[in-house]
């Protein structure tokens, strides 16, 4: 199986910055038409700028995604440019901190509905498109796309000040695994990964308000560094092409081995 994904389109949101603007770069760079989205069209002018303007591989799309028109407009530009789409990356989440006790500062909804909500309304249409597409054309046997979602190692561990992030961590594992199962009979393959200690945009930020942490989490990871964006881009080519042909429903973790320390210090039976 090839690693290829020469001349498919994809569809990356959280493309204006960190992870998903290293994913969509990695992308395009591997010959795939690649639809940068992101809400702050500030950045992504500022990033792609007459590039996405020039009518090649790279277009720029920013909007809410949280409504559903914005949604339909995005994928009616993406088929406009491109005439379909074949992945999908939602790369676009955000990281809150959460006060447990405190209903008004828990960070539940608002993670709730950006983190889980607009992944799953902009799987469930994309992977509409992806069906009627494969239809028209007659490409009724075999694979015909492929989403991809972030997830994070949160999902499992547990940190009380990340109550809503771990929450919605968990739920789009648990929605990755539905919507493969949903999707398998007509040939969408649907996974994700669960990240830690990837130097995303968020701890970018939080490493600047609180440097000292770096050495918390590099002495936290087995593998004693912070991997770099570009690193979880190569694990989304292989995800996205055809050498992941029959993996679907996964959640595969990239976190230098954090998720297997046990931080209790005597033996615990």
């Amino acid at each position: 199986m090839s690693l290829s994904i020469s001349g498919k389109t994809a569809i990356v949101t959280g493309a204006a910055k960190g992870i998903g603007l290293a994913v969509a770069r990695h992308f395009q760079a591997k010959g795939a038409n690649v639809m940068f989205v992101d809400i702050d069209e500030a950045c992504l002018e500022a990033e792609l700028g007459t590039e996405a303007r020039a009518e090649g591989a790279v277009r720029m799309f920013s909007g809410d995604l949280r409504e559903k028109l914005t949604i339909a407009n995005l994928l009616s530009a993406t088929i406009d440019a491109f005439d379909r789409v074949d992945i999908l990356v939602n790369a676009n989440r955000r990281v809150a901190v959460s006060d447990p006790l405190n209903p008004e500062e828990d960070a539940v909804d608002l993670l709730w509905q950006e983190n889980v909500m607009t992944s799953l309304r902009l799987s469930q249409m994309t992977a509409r498109r992806m069906i009627a597409q494969a239809e028209k054309s007659g490409e009724t046997e075999g694979p015909i796309g492929a989403i991809i979602n972030i997830s994070s190692i949160a999902a499992r561990q547990t940190q009380p000040g990340l109550l809503g992030y771990s929450m919605a961590s968990a739920a789009v594992d648990q929605m990755t695994r539905s919507l493969a199962v949903a999707l398998a009979p007509k040939g969408i393959r649907v996974n994700a990964v669960a990240i830690g200690s990837v130097m995303s945009a968020s701890l970018q930020a939080a490493l600047k308000d609180a440097p000292e942490a770096r050495d918390a989490i590099v002495e936290g990871t087995p593998l004693g560094r912070i991997a770099a964006p570009d690193e979880l881009a190569e694990v989304m080519q292989f995800l996205a092409s055809d050498a992941s042909g029959f993996m679907t429903g996964q959640v595969l973790n990239l976190d230098g081995g954090r998720g297997l320390l046990d931080r209790v210090s005597i033996p615990a039976f």
